[in-house]
């Protein structure tokens, strides 16, 4: 679309349109991290802080318990490990190489 230089923005056509709705679930999202969290079940007091803010819904909780995390959608954004009590710290960030 050609635009004059005489509009404004008023007159620009709304774009931006999503044609069909998606979820996250479409998009493998976890190559894009650099660092990722390493759950440590021993320490895990499973008080699930790190599963409800988890923004990409990537830990896995099973009977109240975390059972893991799912790579393909982790980020590696460090929100679990932030938000694990600090007494507790079940997660810990490592260079995605580096994990055990």
């Amino acid at each position: 679309m050609k635009v004059k230089k005489d509009t404004g923005w008023k007159d620009i056509p709304l774009g931006g349109s999503v044609p069909e709705p998606g979820t996250s679930l479409e998009y493998e999202t976890g190559s894009w991290r650099t660092y990722r969290p390493v759950h440590d079940a021993e320490k895990c007091i499973n008080c699930l802080r790190c599963w409800i803010m988890c923004p990409d819904s990537a830990i896995q909780v099973e009977d109240g318990k975390v059972v893991g995390i799912d790579y393909k959608y982790c980020k590696g954004c460090g929100i679990c490990a932030t938000e694990c009590p600090p007494k507790v710290k079940a997660f810990k960030m490592v260079l995605g190489d580096e994990a055990e």
